[in-house]
């Protein structure tokens, strides 16, 4: 594990823990941020799936949960420990890393526009999603490279966030090229 004033850090894979600091997030596909998620199982899901496909998640704090939360560890099941996971102390701190990396971020809202199926996708891209309860606030909308949203039945609020994760990375991962290089067809 590795601490800093502003990260917590977890990348239980063997294999990584070794490398520098900032390999794990150079080399990672595409990025998931989560901000000041609310639902341990929604981000336990999130890590499985991460872990599955080779992609690095940020947590922006406060988190309404623990690492430690047995709904979280349920939901991750074993694939916990391969999964790559970044704590963010704020949004600030999240930011000026994305800066740092030159990422576009895509944030994804019920309030876009944009269908997540109308862009093109780059390797290292952040997909940012909001709090289940209550979204983001204007000044991530204002910060956010584009804003994509995931069309549904007029009368339908919002889908699950950990659904919402998969529909958009699987798009994503389609264009960038992830399945041909790891299909056996």
């Amino acid at each position: 594990m590795y601490f800093s004033k502003h990260i917590f850090r977890i990348n239980c894979n063997a294999s990584l823990q070794s490398r520098k600091k900032n390999h794990i997030t150079e080399n990672m596909t595409l990025h998931i941020a989560l901000f000041q998620p609310d639902i341990a199982g929604n981000t336990g899901t999130i890590l499985r799936l991460s872990a599955c496909f080779g992609l690095h998640v940020h947590i922006i704090e406060p988190a309404g949960f623990n690492l430690s939360d047995r709904n979280l560890k349920r939901a991750g099941l074993d694939y916990l420990e391969y999964a790559s996971l970044e704590r963010h102390i704020d949004w600030q701190h999240f930011i000026s890393s994305m800066k740092h990396f030159n990422r576009r971020l895509l944030l994804l809202s019920t309030k876009a526009k944009t269908c997540y199926t109308q862009i093109c996708y780059q390797k290292n891209d952040v997909l940012l999603f909001g709090r289940e309860t209550a979204g983001v606030p204007d000044y991530v909308h204002e910060a956010a490279d584009y804003t994509l949203k995931i069309p549904m039945q007029p009368q339908a609020r919002s889908l699950n966030l950990a659904m919402c994760v998969a529909i958009t990375t699987g798009e994503a991962l389609r264009q960038i090229g992830y399945h041909e290089r790891n299909c056996n067809l």
